[in-house]
């Protein structure tokens, strides 16, 4: 028999073919799969990574997660195959699962959480937010015009930007904008030393105060800001721990953006007096007021990206409704119908319906979620949508709690986007730690 040698041409095509199955099946990997999981601890899951080659998986820390096949026998080398994968979550804690193709080629790195099962109660009441600055914010930098006739710009000139937080003036700590313009007043125009952190990092500079035509005093050419209030929706609440969460994204300072750091908060019980209907380009909002002469509801422990978070008191607990949701995961979310619970009147809270649009499988966090849509024909008679205040409304699907509202789309009031509540639960655990930590 005579052999034919193959041609360049079709060993070329084969491996144009090989390198596009490939390339596919990378790209459905990193692109189906998300950066991060949570799971909840003794339960298992099954997960399917079907590829047409064989790609393994292997957790950092297998004290944490176990591979089991689909008859649940322990796999020998803590690696899974491309089949249906059972991950069994074995205890609390934070590890990484990668994936390999041919157990050699790096695909992708998932970050797993896995925490505990909660059930915790959900609630939608509107509550008035206090929160003080763990320091002062810097919002503006401005110019001096000086008794001389001089135009100077004391604070930029020693570095000093919006967002920066400032802590200490002269080795003193300062907890309020009045603090600050006393070592400035007292300072008679000698150099004044700052602390300040921007980002993560702590920064030192000295500022020489002038003395400013309009009003005789010291000044340094800089606005600063040390508490802000406001309205909001608490979501839930643990009825084990008293930890609760709300508004589900950050209070940020409106004028930098910032997220503002938590020295002392609270949240109160406010009254809604009216409701400023959402329209196209002009979001609506939920007006009203603070109930400052009562007991607060709780005190806030943690302002982050992705809400409010702290404890209640004991009388919190008598006020808000006592009916527990079991906590949903991201796999359990689906697109169709669901409920959300909101307190627009400022009396009761209502279920509404909405309808849920997308959910995202592939995001690093829950920020954005999902993407709602109101359609019960009440609420958007009553406030056109989503407004503000509404930020923290409970979202209800199946029985469970999977989320919480989070920010309206402007050119669209009926919708908006909605942080998934297993990130919330997590953030208020955090806070939680955080506070016993510093009571200790």
């Amino acid at each position: 028999m005579k052999y034919i040698k193959p041609t360049k041409k079709k060993i070329f095509l084969f491996l144009v073919i090989c390198f596009m199955v490939l390339t596919i099946t990378y790209l459905r990997i990193l692109f189906t799969l998300p950066n991060q999981i949570t799971l909840f601890e003794n339960k298992e899951y099954n997960y399917n990574f079907k590829s047409p080659f064989l790609v393994n998986l292997e957790a950092e820390n297998d004290d944490i997660l176990i591979f089991e096949s689909e008859d649940s026998k322990v796999s020998d080398d803590k690696n899974g195959s491309n089949d249906n994968i059972m991950i069994k979550a074995k205890k609390l804690g934070r590890t990484t699962l990668s994936l390999r193709l041919f157990g050699l080629i790096p695909i992708k790195t998932m970050q797993v959480d896995v925490v505990p099962y909660k059930e915790v109660v959900a609630c939608g009441n509107t509550v008035g937010v206090k929160i003080k600055v763990n320091g002062i914010l810097v919002i503006g930098i401005s110019d001096v015009e000086t008794v001389d006739g001089q135009r100077m710009l004391p604070a930029r000139d020693s570095g000093l930007k919006p967002g920066d937080l400032i802590v200490e003036v002269n080795n003193q700590k300062v907890e309020s904008a009045y603090d600050l313009m006393s070592q400035i007043e007292n300072s008679q125009g000698q150099k004044i030393s700052i602390k300040y952190k921007r980002g993560n990092s702590y920064n030192n500079t000295k500022v020489t105060p002038v003395m400013a035509v309009e009003d005789k005093k010291y000044r340094i050419g800089m606005w600063v800001r040390d508490s802000t209030v406001g309205i909001g929706t608490l979501t839930f609440y643990d009825p084990q721990t008293k930890g609760f969460g709300a508004l589900g994204h950050g209070i940020t300072d409106i004028d930098t953006g910032a997220i503002m750091p938590v020295g002392k908060g609270e949240i109160i019980e406010s009254n809604i007096l009216t409701i400023k209907k959402g329209t196209k380009g002009n979001p609506g909002e939920l007006k009203g007021i603070l109930i400052e002469d009562t007991e607060p509801l709780g005190i806030i422990s943690k302002n982050s990206q992705y809400g409010i978070y702290g404890t209640l008191n004991d009388k919190a607990i008598n006020i808000f409704s006592r009916k527990q949701y079991p906590i949903a995961l991201r796999n359990d979310i689906k697109t169709g119908p669901a409920k959300i619970l909101a307190n627009i009147d400022g009396k009761s809270v209502v279920e509404y319906d909405i309808e849920i649009e997308k959910v995202s499988k592939k995001s690093a966090n829950g920020l954005k979620g999902m993407i709602i849509k109101v359609t019960d024909q009440r609420l958007l008679d009553a406030t056109g949508g989503i407004v503000q205040g509404m930020s923290g409304s409970p979202i209800l699907q199946d029985g469970k709690l999977i989320g919480a509202v989070t920010h309206v789309l402007v050119n669209d009031p009926t919708r908006g986007y909605g942080i998934l509540i297993e990130w919330m639960v997590k953030n208020m655990t955090d806070a939680n730690i955080q506070s016993f930590e510093r009571a200790s």
